[in-house]
């Protein structure tokens, strides 16, 4: 781009349209501090600081004056420099509309496909589609037919690709995003509000909410170009920001820079590092490089593409894709699709738009970062060019990267990428091939996430006329990413394969040089895992040239071959067999059945969330965006790195106190009369800040308070700790110490479960047994996108309200009064809704609302807290560690007799909820009738942080281990694993047995009936059958199904609620329960509607619309308790209509008076004759009114409902619904049948099709039951087979964020995700009908893991058959598959060195 070198006075840009110039400003500060700290546009999010959630995502539009036209692209705001958007346009959600102006289509579809739960992420999601939009209207396709764009479903999935959601499991926000694209199949889009299934496709388009391609998302104002003609560079002095436009101007500014004394100084071009590389200190000054031609433009020639540094990796794949068949020849042109094909797996794409290139390879070069492009474009012979100083140096990438790092005045200027023909062997065949393939293996297919290995190989091949087998002339082979300093190519086994023709022999022997040459560093994670991925990869790309009559190749992988690109019909074609089953890479489709019920309506309707349509707008307000009140302080912890020691003091380095803080609040700070109290429960308390002796790696020692969160933030990283570690036992890391040194918690009496049957007999009664078998399951973060926050203000009198994302205000009001040392009733703790709770918005939410309180009490000033995801994870507990020792007996037809379990559970260094674990755990195990059940639990105190309730908290294990026990039962058996779990399954008599009181009646156990229809509507026998055949035909790829049932005890708790009828008809609803995202709020307005309906006045319908749910607020409505356990919302529900009772009991008579006088009566005028009857306008309402009379009223009714209100019948009713002792528990039912692909090369494992039937009973509103049920099975295949929440030897959690910690994303989620609520019978004793939705599906992922297990046991069968041992395969298919069963630890039982046994049974077969 060509710019004016005038110097711009300000900084100036659009947000939304609206114009905002800044005369200065900290050149440090990211767009999202911006943002959310000066305007009002708080959608944007902050989710993790790193550019890995996409909750902080927005739409930047940059205009090139020279070209005329509008650049728009994604990007993240918490990485994007408020300096860089200079002269740009900024969009966000609310950009796109509002409630008060009208909502956009992506609003309301998303709110419509019931997308959208927390909300907390929903901004970003907007935002994500909205560029999709603008960019697919750019395109040269065909207009598309009304209300749709030019999007394709495969663009409109990808859009959202990089955005995490916890809550929904994905399907409906990639329904409501395919919705706008113009090749959807309309069946296809899931359930949604606007349309009933079996309506016509042109009803279905009609009532989807119209997208008009003609209204501009973003339209970048005209007077913002006229601004930029005129001038776009900063006024360096005033901004520290530098904006050279030329080399020489760039190191001129090097040289004179380097002289200022402690200047600190950053190059930047997408500052996306940032997210990675941490920054301690922030920088003075910024040199920005995007301006200097020399580095910002691509050029082509027939020799190659060179890119320049700042060329972001976006444009760099658009590049490398576009057709150059004038400049390149067909064998470069297929080389650069694959590196974009690459390239295009790195990130994100809101990550790839602003990331440069040049950054990436400095990153590696410098930093050793794990890069996916020096791999790649090493492989090529890519070249570099340098520039220290005045010195120019163009050097081969390979010379580049084992330098020495560079130094601060060196700067990269382009790379370049050869093509093929410019650097091919000369004394090559001239009927040669090229072959080039790249490959990485990461948690996710779609990137996102960093790569175990990457791996890239070009090789020039030919038919051997002689041998009549492939000769490689040459080949380069580049592997990176397993942990050594930079990727490398590997030169002993390119120099061993050139020149040689292919054989079994040869292919093994360069395997060998490979496991030799690819040796990560020590202290790299899974080594021998890395080690064999780059076996795998070279096997994979060699192997189909392999002349063994196809061997090699049978049920081989994608299929490269097809990219060979002369005649191949000298090859040999049995070689070339490939796998063309390619595996579709996002959602291909999900269908859900519902049974929906009109008898209790409007409850049972699949209304729409309520809220969801501002949560996508960006208008609903979490904790996080209450504006700040004036003189607002920030709060940020300081935390223990060591798991037991003596806290000395603490400092800060090198400045006494960093810039920016106030003070820093310790124990010694909590006011006389108050205690050291963070949290509390009925078991126990846990204190704010450790005193003499910290507990645990993480937990709190102090809370910095500074001007900014930013500065708070910093702060931390500048304190030093001083320990003393003399005198001190040795910290309790491990159960098994626990155990050794007593360290237990005591569990009540009354919560320890009780053993069930005879173990003796049961033992007795088995003909084989299986003795001390083990089990461990590790724990799981919460991960909800709003990390823990809260905002304290002091009030008048001693008060203090405070602002908490909380799921128990109550008990959080109880810490905080005892913690301050004040009446309860000067505590007001006020929670409008929560960014994903889980259970970590319970307890470990109230130490950050006491911290801030406490600030604020000491201070006099607003507190406000929002940790940052690190401190967040640290600090967060997570699920329940568990070692569990069982031995069973069993019958030799599978039936179990006995179960002994020893359950040694990690509760860490406080109790929190820990005693109720070992209730929970049995209660999901009994699912099976084990003839007799008997357990040792022991709640082991350790010197971890605090674990805590997490969705399905202990039940999730329970029924993980009934699931192992039976799996290993059948192996021992050599029988079919799912007769094992048929024949185990409970009678009504076995279930009551093992659930004494609980079992409802005989209709309501609706289980068995579960598990037959599943197996029908699933199609498992037959897919049984296909997934036998598949395997049989592929050595590379296995397959396994499995199903699994659940069966969840869930207990009722008293809830309060209250109903309040305004002068306008108008209903205010105030429930104990907290709107998490599990549509509390909407259960319950549908439950007010209903309840108040049976006034019988006219229009029924129209009530649902008349009400409000309201925020919890402590001081007005009392004994609000836990949000938790699945049962809140009917809880809720059943306070509201006990209260919604009493109000039609107390507006009864009036009604059937009017009702005699009028005939009919309207639902306003019953409320505003209540209102005027009690001042007596109508002393004989059994005199009729004449229509002058009404006239009357209809003129007087303004006037007096004000001064009515004060004397009318009481139309606010309180209630406590107490369960019924009899009915507070009860059993929820369901199953699932999960199928995977397992890729025995890498460990990695597809879900090819989940379909789940779960009992809702009479669902209360099934489109959001349906929510639950898909999104807590999405959270469970993350604790299952995706999330490892590690820690250090120090018991410090590590996976500290998006880079390290990864939840599943759309491309992890199930292939085929099929979903039926089913609407059982009544059920007397619960909630009209209805039964519980929030945690017991996520039991059902375990499903997936036992999927991946069966097919890991024919990968075992497979491994001893080439071992030579066709006898007995029992060790192969008896083996423990850990939780979760990650990529490493599938291919670990798989075999990490298959490759090479394969090779060897094929050489000594022959």
């Amino acid at each position: 781009m060509a710019v004016d070198r005038e110097t711009g006075k300000s900084l100036f840009f659009v947000v939304n349209g609206e114009r905002i110039e800044l005369s200065s400003v900290d050149p440090s500060t990211t767009l999202l501090e911006f943002l959310r700290s000066q305007t009002r546009f708080k959608s944007v999010k902050l989710g993790c600081g790193e550019g890995g959630c996409g909750a902080c995502v927005v739409l930047l539009s940059k205009y090139d004056p020279v070209l005329d036209q509008v650049e728009d692209f994604t990007a993240s705001s918490c990485l994007t420099l408020l300096c860089s958007v200079h002269g740009c346009a900024i969009t966000t959600t609310e950009g796109l509309g509002n409630s008060k102006d009208g909502l956009h289509a992506i609003h309301q579809r998303l709110a419509g496909f019931h997308a959208s739960q927390c909300g907390f992420c929903t901004p970003g999601m907007c935002v994500s589609l909205s560029a999709a939009l603008v960019n697919a209207e750019k395109t040269n396709r065909p207009d598309p037919s009304p209300g749709f764009s030019k999007l394709t479903v495969s663009e409109a999935e990808k859009a959202i690709a990089g955005n995490l959601c916890r809550c929904t499991g994905y399907r409906s926000i990639a329904d409501a995003c395919k919705s706008f694209a113009a090749d959807v199949d309309m069946e296809d889009l899931g359930l949604n509000s606007f349309w009933r299934n079996g309506e016509s496709k042109e009803v279905k388009i009609k009532r989807l909410p119209f997208y008009d391609r003609n209204r501009e998302i973003c339209a970048f104002p005209e007077f913002l170009k006229k601004e930029i003609r005129s001038s776009m560079v900063l006024d360096s002095k005033r901004f520290f920001w530098h904006n050279p436009v030329s080399l020489i101007e760039l190191q001129s500014l090097l040289d004179s820079l380097e002289t200022k004394d402690g200047s600190l100084v950053k190059l930047v071009a997408g500052n996306t590092g940032m997210g990675y590389y941490k920054e301690i200190e922030c920088n003075d000054r910024y040199i920005d490089l995007r301006y200097i031609p020399e580095i910002s433009s691509i050029k082509t020639d027939l020799t190659g593409i060179e890119i320049g540094a700042t060329v972001t990796i976006s444009k760099t794949i658009e590049a490398l894709k576009k057709e150059n068949k004038a400049e390149f020849h067909s064998n470069g042109e297929m080389m650069f699709k694959k590196i974009a094909g690459h390239m295009e797996k790195i990130a994100s794409g809101f990550i790839r738009n602003t990331a440069s290139i040049g950054g990436n390879l400095v990153m590696a070069q410098r930093k050793h970062f794990p890069s996916d492009i020096a791999t790649i474009l090493l492989a090529v012979d890519s070249l570099v060019d340098i520039m220290s100083g005045t010195r120019h140096e163009k050097i081969m990438l390979e010379e580049f990267l084992e330098r020495s790092p560079m130094d601060s005045k060196t700067v990269l200027l382009n790379v370049r990428i050869p093509t093929w023909e410019s650097i091919r062997n000369i004394s090559s065949d001239t009927n040669s091939i090229l072959l080039f393939e790249t490959y990485r293996a990461a948690p996710r297919p779609l990137g996102n996430a960093l790569p175990y290995l990457n791996a890239a190989f070009m090789a020039e091949v030919s038919s051997c006329r002689t041998s009549g087998g492939i000769i490689v002339y040459n080949c380069q082979l580049a592997f990176g990413a397993y942990g050594t300093k930079h990727a490398i190519r590997a030169r002993k086994v390119e120099e061993f394969l050139a020149g040689k023709t292919l054989s079994v022999a040869v292919l093994y022997e360069a395997i060998k040089l490979v496991r030799a040459t690819v040796i990560p560093n020590d202290g790299t994670s899974s080594p021998v895992y890395r080690s064999s991925l780059a076996v795998g990869f070279l096997f994979h790309f060699f192997s189909p040239l392999v002349d063994n009559n196809g061997e090699t190749s049978n049920g081989l992988l994608d299929g490269h071959m097809n990219d060979l690109l002369v005649d191949v019909s000298k090859l040999d074609q049995n070689t070339l067999q490939l796998d063309h089953d390619k595996i579709p890479t996002f959602l291909s489709s999900a269908k859900q059945v519902l049974e929906l019920s009109t008898e209790y309506y409007p409850v049972g309707e699949p209304i729409t969330k309520a809220g969801a349509a501002i949560q996508a707008s960006g208008e609903a307000v979490y904790v996080g965006d209450i504006p700040s009140p004036a003189n607002c302080l920030h709060g940020a912890f300081i935390y223990s790195t060591k798991p037991l020691a003596r806290v000395r003091g603490i400092k800060f380095q090198p400045k006494p106190y960093p810039d920016g803080v106030v003070a820093v609040i310790t124990s010694e700070d909590i006011p006389k009369g108050g205690e050291n109290t963070g949290s509390k429960t009925i078991f126990g308390t846990e204190p704010l800040f450790a005193e003499e002796l910290t507990e645990c790696a993480g937990q709190r020692l102090a809370l910095v308070v500074a001007d900014t969160q930013k500065r708070a933030d910093m702060a931390i990283k500048f304190s030093v700790v001083d320990y003393d570690l003399e005198n001190l036992e040795r910290p309790i890391l491990s159960v098994e110490e626990a155990v050794r040194r007593s360290s237990l918690f005591e569990v009540p009496p009354s919560l320890f479960p009780k053993q069930v049957g005879d173990l003796s007999k049961g033992m007795a009664e088995a003909d084989q047994k299986i003795l001390s078998a083990e089990i461990k399951l590790g724990s799981q973060y919460y991960f909800y996108m709003e990390t823990q926050t809260a905002l304290a203000v002091p009030d008048e009198d001693n008060c203090m309200v405070v602002y908490s994302s909380s799921q128990v205000p109550e008990w959080t009001q109880v810490v905080i009064a005892r913690c301050l040392g004040i009446p309860e009733h000067n505590v007001r703790v006020i929670t409008r809704r929560v960014g994903g709770g889980f259970g970590g918005k319970a307890i470990k939410a109230m130490p950050v609302a006491a911290a801030c309180a406490l600030a604020a009490h000491k201070l006099r000033r607003p507190v406000r807290m929002y940790l940052d995801r690190k401190t967040d994870m640290i600090m967060a507990g997570g699920r329940h560690p568990m070692k569990i020792t069982y031995s069973v007996g069993f019958k030799s037809n599978g039936k179990i007799t006995a179960l002994q379990l020893e359950i040694l559970i990690n509760a860490g260094c406080f109790v929190d909820i820990s005693p109720i674990i070992p209730h929970n755990v049995l209660s999901a195990l009994k699912k099976y009738d084990w003839g007799a059940l008997f357990f040792d639990i022991k709640v082991c105190k350790t010197n971890h942080s605090s674990k805590s309730a997490m969705r399905a908290p202990g039940e999730a294990q329970g029924s993980f281990i009934a699931e192992a026990v039976i799996e290993h039962v059948a192996a021992a058996l050599s029988m079919e694993v799912d007769s094992v779990r048929r024949i185990n399954l409970h009678t009504y008599s076995s279930l009551n047995f093992f659930y004494e009181g609980i079992a409802d009646q005989p209709l309501d156990y609706t289980l068995p009936s579960i598990w037959n229809k599943l197996v029908t509507s699933s199609s498992l026998l037959h897919r049984t059958k296909m997934v036998v055949e598949f395997n049989r035909n592929n050595k590379w790829r296995k397959r396994g199904i499995s199903q699994i049932p659940i069966v969840h005890e869930v207990t009722l708790r008293p809830t309060p609620g209250k109903v309040s009828i305004l002068h306008d008809g108008s209903i205010v609803v105030e429930v104990g329960g907290i709107e998490l995202g599990q549509g509390l709020w909407t259960k319950v307005k549908q439950m007010t509607a209903f309840a108040l309906s049976s006034i019988q006045y006219d229009r029924v319908g129209d009530l649902l619309d008349k009400v409000r749910v309201i925020q919890s607020d402590t001081l007005s409505l009392i004994q609000g308790g836990f949000t938790s356990g699945s049962t809140t919302s009917e809880s809720s529900c059943e306070a509201v209509r006990l209260c919604c009772n009493i109000l039609v009991e107390r507006l009864g008579p009036l009604r059937e008076r009017l009702k005699e006088q009028m005939g009919s009566v309207a639902w306003e005028m019953l409320i505003d004759q209540d209102f005027l009857q009690s001042k007596g306008i109508f002393s004989q309402l059994s005199c009729p009114l004449t229509p002058q009379q009404n006239g009357v009223v209809e003129r007087k009714n303004q006037h007096l409902l004000d001064v009515a209100h004060l004397q009318s019948v009481n139309l606010s009713a309180s209630s406590l619904f107490v369960p019924d002792l009899n009915s507070m528990k009860y059993l929820n039912y369901g199953a699932a049948v999960s199928e995977v692909e397992v890729n025995l090369l890498t460990g990695g494992t597809t879900v090819l099709q989940t379909d789940i039937i779960y009992d809702c009973g009479q669902s209360l509103n099934p489109a959001v039951d349906l929510g639950q049920i898909e999104g807590a099975f999405v959270q469970g295949l993350g604790f299952f087979m995706l999330e490892e929440y590690l820690t250090d030897s120090n018991g410090l959690v590590v996976a500290e964020g998006t880079w390290t910690y990864k939840i599943p994303t759309l491309d992890t989620i199930p292939k085929n995700f099929n979903v039926e609520v089913l609407n059982t019978g009544r059920h007397q004793k619960r909630v009209l009908s209805s039964k519980a939705s929030g945690e017991p599906p996520l039991l059902l992922a375990a499903s997936v893991h036992c999927a991946t297990r069966a097919a890991i046991k024919e990968a075992r069968k497979q491994l001893v058959s080439w071992s030579g041992q066709d006898g007995s395969t029992t060790n192969a298919t008896i083996f423990e598959l850990e939780v979760p069963a990650t990529m490493p630890v599938v291919k670990g039982l798989c075999g990490l060195e298959s490759v090479e046994r394969y090779l060897e049974w094929i050489i000594g077969t022959k």
